[in-house]
């Protein structure tokens, strides 16, 4: 392939800085054209199911952090690294300047509480455990599962549901059980993982500009329907009144 071609020359041939490396898988060999194709196709599809539950995802986010919530985020082995991907834009910026940072903690970062409980007390639980720790009613808990099958992140979705927090599955294939468990889907129309994780990454990203979008009260043009601003919404007030219940 392409990527064999020129990694042992230490740097790419001068007609992939021209056209870019995409063209150049494009036009290079079947294997290269197979593996991009397979992806664009993953992806039109994706594009055409998931814009609704995308938006509607970046809403409930939204409204948890306008009312004053956070957002817990977990997911195994790839889906642990998105995780923390989305925690890092969250809490710094995607690309609005000057927002504020927003509360946000990837469940698959602090070691010493994975570690410790996987070990003293097994690991189907590491989430579900860091859940009861953390949430509270208005939070969000954002699952990343391209089977939506994984143990510790069922548990933690039913541990969220006992704490009152709502959920986010970004998942793939057909749900599998966490589908039954969220509040929004987010599902890859694929069985290929490698497929899924990518499609993952463009939710991410998009979900963050939204997200920036409506907790600054940026144009509503970017989803049609959505309020201009959370800040003064019904939904705050009532996030806050549940909090101060649950206090």
């Amino acid at each position: 392939m392409g990527g064999r071609e020129f990694a042992s020359r230490g740097q790419p041939p001068e007609r992939i800085r021209h056209i870019g490396v995409l063209h150049y898988l494009l036009e290079s060999d079947s294997e290269g054209q197979a593996y991009v194709r397979a992806f664009l196709q993953t992806l039109q599809e994706s594009r055409r199911r998931l814009r609704g539950p995308i938006a509607e995802a970046a809403d409930l986010v939204a409204g948890c952090f306008a009312g004053d919530g956070k957002a817990l985020i977990c997911g195994n082995g790839g889906s642990a690294a998105q995780a923390q991907h989305l925690a890092g834009e969250l809490v710094g910026r995607f690309r609005l300047p000057g927002r504020r940072p927003l509360p946000a903690i990837a469940l698959t970062a602090d070691t010493t509480v994975l570690t410790a409980w996987a070990n003293d007390a097994g690991y189907d639980d590491v989430f579900a455990r860091q859940v009861e720790a953390l949430g509270r009613p208005g939070d969000v808990l954002i699952v990343l599962s391209t089977s939506g099958q994984s143990p510790n992140v069922l548990r933690a979705l039913e541990a969220a549901r006992r704490r009152a927090v709502r959920a986010v599955g970004l998942l793939g294939r057909d749900g599998g059980p966490a589908q039954m468990l969220v509040d929004v889907a987010v599902t890859v129309p694929s069985t290929d993982t490698q497929r899924i994780q990518e499609v993952h990454t463009v939710a991410i990203h998009l979900l963050c500009e939204l997200i920036e979008a409506r907790v600054a009260g940026a144009d509503a043009d970017v989803v049609a329907g959505l309020p201009r601003t959370l800040w003064d919404s019904p939904e705050r007030r009532a996030l806050r009144a549940a909090r101060a219940r649950a206090a």
